[in-house]
């Protein structure tokens, strides 16, 4: 797995690979990461911290040539690009992305201002590995999580009651391959409900297959909003929002509602000196095509995003943190008769 990684990832014996990431992670080590980079005969620097700042020296000074972090710290990145001091990153010719989903806005900012390239990447410590190609057209990596690294990987995309969807509808990812797991160690209560009868993993990840074999992450099964039997996913919702002018970041998660079961609180971090408010954020999603029942009823800016210790956003820090009351709400009626009407 590693080798094949790490051919697909142009890694040779002049890889110099820049590990950001906890280095106890899968991701920083086997995507192909440390592992892949000293297989190949190249070599490894281990960064302190993922700032910018010690990230965009390191690479200067060590002539880093692949590195690999998730979205949250590509945005800061980014972020100081464009307002920070110059840093000499020519020698960086891939970007690696994953772990959680990357937004196209963003990934098509990479190339032009970091000078690389960009390979999205989608795996779990089980076993599946799926990576944009390097030669993939922009639509391709842009939009997608890349297709498995193993011609004996088989993937299979289901409805609840685990039967097949057609090519572009979303469902449930199953796997199983080569290099995934078959069960866990002496854990049957895991094993019955993480794998089928018949050896397939339930990854937990809702996805959309495209007809050329790529993947589209739409979510998480857990990270799935139920409003009012209209299933819709978190981090739609957070690409959708981001489009809104002076949106930096975004988060949705699910808050508790008599009438519906659940309704969509968003988390936003302003730009600086921007103020967001709720109805910006619903009528650019509007504009964008979002369905009225994907658009969020609460709003709630903060200065930061609580993250895990990879980086990912942490949803569980923030779903018992809306008020009973919340700041602000949609109007009665916004949303037709199903519109929250005050708090």
């Amino acid at each position: 797995m590693i080798m094949r990684a790490g051919s697909l990832c142009g890694f040779g014996p002049d890889t110099a690979y820049l590990a950001v990431l906890p280095l106890a992670h899968g991701f920083p080590n086997t995507g192909p990461g440390v592992l892949g980079a000293l297989a190949a005969g190249g070599r490894v620097v281990v960064a302190p911290s993922p700032t910018p700042e010690t990230v965009f020296t390191l690479i200067e000074r060590e002539r880093v040539t692949a590195t690999s972090a998730v979205p949250a710290i590509v945005s800061r990145w980014l972020e100081y690009r464009e307002s920070g001091p110059a840093a000499g990153l020519d020698s960086l010719r891939l970007l690696q992305v994953g772990a959680s989903r990357l937004a196209p806005a963003t990934a098509r900012r990479i190339r032009p201002e970091l000078g690389c390239a960009l390979q999205q990447v989608f795996g779990m410590s089980e076993g599946l590995l799926c990576l944009t190609r390097l030669d993939d057209p922009d639509d391709v990596v842009h939009h997608t999580q890349g297709r498995p690294i193993c011609p004996d990987d088989e993937t299979m995309v289901v409805d609840p009651r685990g039967k097949p969807v057609e090519t572009g509808v979303p469902g449930a990812l199953l796997t199983r391959g080569p290099y995934t797991v078959r069960g866990y160690y002496r854990s049957p209560e895991l094993d019955a409900r993480h794998f089928t009868g018949d050896g397939w993993y339930r990854t937990g990840d809702i996805v959309r297959l495209c007809p050329d074999g790529n993947l589209v992450v739409v979510g998480r099964e857990k990270d799935v909003i139920n409003r009012g039997g209209e299933k819709v996913s978190a981090e739609e919702v957070e690409d959708l929002a981001l489009r809104t002018a002076g949106v930096q970041r975004a988060a949705a998660v699910a808050f508790p509602d008599d009438e519906l079961g659940e309704r969509i609180c968003l988390f936003v971090v302003p730009s600086p000196g921007h103020r967001v408010v709720l109805e910006d954020v619903r009528q650019a999603m509007s504009a964008a095509g979002a369905a009225a029942f994907k658009l969020p009823e609460r709003l709630l800016a903060v200065g930061s995003l609580p993250v895990t210790a990879l980086g990912k956003i942490d949803k569980s820090a923030l779903r018992p943190r809306p008020p009973h009351r919340p700041p602000e709400t949609t109007p009665p009626g916004a949303d037709g008769p199903s519109a929250p009407g005050g708090g």
